[in-house]
């Protein structure tokens, strides 16, 4: 998947995840924005701790200084696994969330529902495009 993809996929991922306001919201805040690093990852819950696990990552991840956009989504094909899309400022910015309060105890929750990792991918937003 390319960049230009990766930037498509999650713009879409966000239309199909949030709510009409919030999509509005984001798509303003991205025409402010100047991402220069994003991740794409696949999480796998432990069987039947998809929406626990989402859940516990969406409380930890609401203030992150440097975070343009920070979505979960549920895999359409595997009913354990989730998918996160971000956007960051910088790499550093990334890096520095890992080290929040917040974020730590995310981590530290969502942990034992975590059965694995999927594809992963780090990527340079380079174009953006208004739905």
């Amino acid at each position: 998947m390319n960049r230009r993809e990766h930037i498509a996929a999650m713009l879409a991922m966000a239309a199909a995840l949030l709510p009409a306001a919030k999509l509005r919201a984001l798509e303003a805040k991205m025409e402010e924005a100047d991402p220069q690093y994003g991740l794409l990852g696949q999480m796998m819950a432990a069987p039947g701790k998809r929406a626990e696990l989402a859940a516990i990552l969406a409380e930890g991840t609401g203030q992150m200084p440097g975070n343009i956009a920070y979505l979960i989504g549920e895999d359409s094909a595997n009913p354990d696994a989730i998918w996160i899309v971000e956007l960051w400022d910088s790499k550093e910015a990334h890096a520095a969330s890992l080290k929040l309060p917040a974020v730590q105890a995310a981590i530290k929750k969502g942990r034992p529902l975590i059965a694995g990792f999927g594809t992963r991918a780090e990527f340079k937003p380079v174009a953006k495009a208004g739905a």
